[in-house]
């Protein structure tokens, strides 16, 4: 048995279920919850009620992913902690304004971080996702980096306009079907370049098992 058969093997859906699960949980709470009628003071108690299932949700994820999938993401543990701490002001402060936030603050971050290691020669994706794009060259690693870096400054301002004029239910909706297809999308969209600066889809493995039926 090889090294890479001893290795945990994370799903893909997996992954998906542990990004997107705490804000389908969300919003199925805010839904149950809200009220039939418009109310101000039942709108509020479902988005409190909500948080509180996303908070929770969020952790449950974050072990899930740790003790299921072997690993957690900085990303996944950014994400959690800033869920946590934002929820918890939502809360307390009974303004779901700190929660919408979360993403802003998430997709700035890690798009000025990016771009910030593009400008300095540092492909800061390559820490957390060299394993995933083997044989990927220094190049290509820099421009992923870029091209991830500006897609989530566009993120984030996305989100801050989503929030402006849309009401709560409204961004909740958008956050499941709009940023969701969009990355998907944009993933896509990054397969050309990265298969032209080297990254290993399977060919070497096929024709070294080519090489060993021929022998």
């Amino acid at each position: 048995m090889s090294e890479t058969d001893t290795k945990p093997q994370g799903s893909g859906w997996l992954n998906v279920a542990v990004d997107y699960g705490p804000l389908l949980v969300f919003l199925g709470v805010y839904r149950f919850n809200a009220p039939a009628e418009p109310n101000a003071a039942g709108e509020l108690l479902a988005i409190i009620y909500g948080t509180g299932a996303f908070m929770v949700a969020a952790v449950a994820a974050l072990l899930f992913s740790k003790f299921k999938l072997g690993k957690v993401s900085p990303m996944l543990w950014l994400s959690t902690a800033l869920i946590v701490g934002f929820g918890a002001l939502t809360i307390f402060f009974g303004d779901p304004v700190f929660v919408q936030l979360k993403p802003t603050i998430i997709y700035a971050g890690f798009g000025i971080a990016l771009l910030a290691g593009f400008f300095t020669g540092r492909a800061l994706l390559k820490i957390l996702l060299e394993a995933a794009f083997e044989g990927l060259s220094e190049e290509g690693w820099l421009k992923l980096s870029r091209n991830w870096g500006v897609f989530f400054l566009l993120l984030a301002g996305f989100n801050e306009a989503l929030r402006a004029y849309l009401d709560f239910e409204g961004w909740l909706w958008a956050k499941l079907w709009v940023f969701l297809p969009l990355t998907f999308l944009f993933t896509f969209t990054q397969l050309p370049m990265l298969l032209k600066h080297g990254l290993d889809v399977g060919q070497n493995e096929g024709d070294d098992d080519e090489d060993e039926a021929k022998s």
